[in-house]
């Protein structure tokens, strides 16, 4: 299956999520904020980067948009992940290169079924 990347401050939800997409199949790293996310995604190139907005040392805003404007990492779907959920996040989420915008909490389901269509998505 894909390997996915997934970087968020509150590590219970870091770790069910990470646990909910390794049941699926999937090949799962963590990060704990912005700049572990950027390192992890450079140095194991994954499928799919889920991405908390707001975490420390830098935010998910920043941290796409790094990834994004570096050559090695730029087709790289980022999900953003986020209990805030105004439309100016999300459009700004979007803005930076976002492919979609999920809000807090979801469904292990449901965060499976997005996971597998933006793999989907990107595969074409």
């Amino acid at each position: 299956m894909a390997k996915i990347l997934v970087a968020d401050d509150d590590r219970d939800v870091r770790e069910l999520s990470i646990f909910t997409l390794r049941f699926a199949g999937h090949e799962v790293l963590g990060a704990s904020n912005g700049e572990e996310a950027i390192n992890q995604a450079k140095v194991n190139n994954p499928d799919l980067i889920l991405m908390d907005v707001r975490m420390p040392k830098m935010n998910g805003y920043d941290a796409c948009k790094v990834l994004k404007s570096d050559p090695n990492t730029s087709s790289i779907p980022i999900i953003f992940f986020s209990a805030r959920g105004q439309e100016s996040e999300v459009q700004a989420g979007l803005n930076v290169g976002a492919v979609d915008y999920i809000h807090k909490p979801i469904s292990p389901d449901q965060l499976t079924e997005k996971v597998k269509f933006h793999l989907q998505k990107a595969k074409k």
